[in-house]
């Protein structure tokens, strides 16, 4: 029997000649374990899923443009747990590791406003699993009035997505 190669030959551009492959396996743990890290507001922990130069995409208008760096992503996550009670699910991953690509589906309790956005994201990885892109896509505008900004008519309760923030944040 022969071993399976650690390398590949590029089938797609996103793949450099001779790299590791990273398995869909890797990858959702490295998702999931961003997401976690976020959730715990802690800046070293949250730069560590990320290659030094990443960057991390919004929508136009948001946030004075793109994160840049990867202490600047976490920085800024770690201030929205501090400030907005930012508490972000995982709610479905579709990962092509051939690629290095995934996206993911989530959902961002803003438990100190009270509200509840939701989105999109594609990641890019390196050759040794980090984050080295994430653009972000929005079910809709962040519009002050709405308390859930979802995609509307989509039955977030039928298809079993976090409905309430699973953790409680207080304000004081």
């Amino acid at each position: 029997m022969t071993a399976r190669p650690t390398t590949i030959e590029p089938a797609h551009p996103h793949v450099p000649k001779g790299h590791h492959m990273l398995d869909d396996t890797e990858i959702e743990a490295t998702m999931r374990g961003y997401f976690d890290a976020c959730n715990t507001g802690n800046v070293d922990l949250i730069a560590n899923y990320f290659t030094p130069d990443a960057v991390h995409y919004f929508p136009p208008g948001m946030y004075n443009g793109p994160f840049v760096g990867a202490r600047t992503i976490a920085e800024r996550w770690s201030d929205a747990v501090a400030n907005l009670g930012s508490v972000w699910t995982v709610e479905n991953i579709i990962i092509d590791a051939r690629t290095r690509r995934a996206v993911m589906e989530w959902s961002h309790f803003k438990t100190y406003q009270n509200k509840l956005l939701r989105g999109d994201e594609w990641y890019e990885f390196d050759e040794n699993g980090l984050i080295t892109e994430i653009r972000a896509y929005y079910a809709s505008p962040q519009a002050p009035e709405l308390e859930r900004l979802e995609l509307g008519g989509f039955d977030y309760t039928e298809r079993g997505y976090a409905l309430e923030s699973p953790i409680v944040r207080n304000t004081d």
